[in-house]
């Protein structure tokens, strides 16, 4: 091939270098003659902490840096939380692979252990995620959500002070940085619908030959194919970080079943759903998914937001 350096881009976060890392060795396994060099990019979704994600902006507050250097040539290669990433990619970039997808569900970590069927009813829980605070809602009205932001630690941390009675994060992060001994619960799909590509990486690189067959060894079939259902479902759905929308999608033999939710923020107005059918068929599931849903009700919900932002 030729290489002797590949560049690899990532975020500063810890979980986010840890990713990186982790498929940095995957490729060794490939390529052991090549030095792999990190450089990190800091994105407008690190720098913004005091805010809402749902307030600063849509999709692509921590990819869109990083897309820039990919374009330009600076990295050669960029490793992203494949649920930071928009469905539509920028001029030249594209997914070059998927590696297998680590727990795709939310945990829950509780003051004192009390697993989530078991906390009060006016119990205190964060989370800066809408697609989370919609569906607590929509089990318990009662519930108190308040935002939290900022890295594993940070938040677990603020568990601990700040009074709340849980907080909720993604399942995959607490497990790659070594701590899944903090999860009380992790919670089913049927309770808590992950985010689209939750629990998956995506790597993004520049849509050329070389680059194309140099990633492609990392993809895992089965993971890129439940994602690329959910993606096509958020694609028709046009949604960003401001609408509560929710997918999971999972390959049984040669067949897929993907379960979409649109909601209001509230949870009181909620369209949920569940598709069946052959995994060659998983884009166009995904897209039908997203009709069904629209015609329920979810339109509205969408048409409100989007008129507001």
């Amino acid at each position: 091939m030729g290489l002797k350096k590949v560049r690899v881009g990532s975020r500063g976060s810890g979980l986010a270098l840890k990713q990186t890392q982790d498929v940095i060795n995957q490729l060794k396994v490939f390529y052991p003659e090549i030095e792999f060099e990190v450089k990190i990019i800091k994105t407008k979704g690190d720098k913004i902490l005091d805010a809402p994600l749902a307030k600063i902006g849509g999709k692509g507050l921590f990819v869109k840096e990083i897309e820039e250097a990919l374009q330009k040539g600076e990295i050669d290669l960029a490793i992203h939380s494949l649920k930071d990433m928009p469905t539509f990619l920028p001029e030249g970039l594209c997914l070059g692979a998927i590696p297998q997808r680590e727990d795709p569900r939310d945990a829950v970590i509780t003051q004192d252990n009390t697993s989530f069927s078991q906390l009060p009813l006016n119990a205190i829980i964060g989370t800066s995620s809408l697609r989370r605070q919609a569906q607590l809602l929509h089990l318990n009205p009662d519930f108190k959500i308040v935002p939290l932001r900022g890295n594993v630690d940070t938040r677990i941390k603020k568990l601990r002070h700040q009074g709340l009675d849980a907080i909720i994060l993604a399942s995959a992060g607490l497990k790659r940085m070594g701590m899944a001994d903090q999860i009380t619960e992790c919670l089913s799909p049927e309770v808590m619908l992950p985010a689209i590509g939750q629990g998956a990486l995506g790597v993004e690189i520049r849509k050329e030959r070389i680059w194309q067959d140099f990633v492609a060894p990392l993809n895992h079939l089965p993971t890129a194919i439940a994602v690329s259902a959910e993606r096509a479902f958020l694609a028709r759905l046009e949604g960003g970080c401001q609408v509560p929308i929710a997918a999971y999608a999972v390959l049984n033999g040669s067949e897929i079943e993907i379960k979409g939710l649109v909601a209001d923020v509230k949870g009181q107005r909620f369209f949920k759903h569940t598709l069946r059918g052959s995994k060659e068929l998983a884009v166009a599931l995904g897209e039908q998914l997203a009709e069904i849903l629209l015609n329920q009700g979810a339109k509205e919900v969408l048409d409100e937001v989007y008129a507001k932002s």
